[in-house]
């Protein structure tokens, strides 16, 4: 391990990559959490999955922060079991 902390990000966070999309947009709305990280574009909605470690080396910064009770509902919603089927 390298010691480095690690970003934390919520759903709904929009955030500045280091370089501007092709499109010309700058800003990125987080919309999935986990190993890799969804990011869709502001300006044209594009939609890329980066890796946490590449986004990391890429992020110049926050514009906006998420609601942290969104990233903790769909947490919940992640971890609770699906309805069994009866027997």
């Amino acid at each position: 391990m390298t010691g480095r902390p690690v970003l934390e990000l919520l759903l709904g966070d929009v955030v500045r990559l280091r370089r501007s999309h092709p499109c010309g947009g700058a800003t990125w709305l987080v919309d999935r959490l986990g190993a890799d990280i969804g990011l869709r574009c502001q300006t044209c909605s594009r939609h890329v999955l980066l890796e946490r470690r590449a986004l990391e080396s890429r992020f110049a910064g926050f514009v906006e922060r998420g609601d942290p009770a969104i990233s903790a509902a769909a947490g919940l919603a992640a971890a609770r079991p699906g309805p069994t089927p009866a027997a």
